[in-house]
């Protein structure tokens, strides 16, 4: 009598992530990783108002560990590799199962960031890479000094192009945020009647701290509060 192999388990996790389910908890696991690094990475940038001896010692820090720095960064480039794919496949998904003609006259509409978290992701994803070669490999910054993130941030910022890019680039990552975090909450199944409205006004207050926390150093930079 034939017997029939069970599926191992990176079959089983395929299969998963075929569901819609699937690719929503794919979506909300990938963003927490998302979310844990923005934060740390805020929090990093802050350093600058302590001094250039204070920022440029944690950088210094950063990168004494080759492998821990790669494999961090292995970690967000798969997190982030994982949300643009999945964002784009679940579009694909909801637009496939939803007819042009299946809008109804009136029918109101989410509000505006959830209906621009693809095109805010990619903007996003742009913006990221500019700010790599901008600020990590220097290669579009005309006066970069390596691990030196004091003056490649006064020196980059004090552009006002560039300030001002940063400062709506990281508005557009807020709004990205906000919603982002709340749907997590839905994927993960953290949702419920008596403290949804707490959640909701996480997200908000979350989305605003990071938009301004990212937003102060070019602005103190352009302003000469940070020269």
């Amino acid at each position: 009598m034939s017997t029939i192999a069970a599926p191992s388990q990176a079959q089983r996790l395929t299969l998963f992530y075929r569901e819609f389910i699937g690719k929503k908890i794919a979506m909300a696991l990938s963003g927490v990783v998302l979310f844990g690094y923005v934060v740390i990475h805020m929090a990093g940038n802050l350093q600058i108002f302590a001094g250039r001896e204070q920022i440029n010692s944690y950088a210094a820090q950063l990168h004494s560990s080759a492998p821990v720095l790669w494999g961090a960064r292995v970690v967000l480039l798969t997190a982030v590799l994982v949300h643009i794919y999945t964002a784009i496949s679940l579009t694909r998904q909801s637009r496939a199962a939803r007819p042009e003609g299946y809008r109804k006259t009136g029918q109101r509409h989410p509000n505006l960031p959830a209906r621009t978290m693809l095109f805010s992701g990619l903007a996003l994803a742009a913006f990221i890479v500019f700010h790599l070669l901008h600020l990590t490999t220097g290669t579009v910054h005309p006066q970069f000094a390596d691990l030196k993130p004091y003056d490649n941030m006064v020196s980059g910022f004090q552009m006002p192009v560039v300030a001002l890019f940063y400062v709506l680039s990281v508005a557009l990552l807020g709004a990205h945020l906000y919603h982002g975090a709340w749907s997590m909450f839905q994927s993960l199944g953290i949702s419920h009647p008596r403290y949804t409205p707490a959640l909701k006004k996480f997200a908000v207050a979350f989305a605003f701290l990071l938009t301004v926390g990212f937003s102060l150093v070019p602005l103190a930079v352009l302003f000469g509060v940070v020269r």
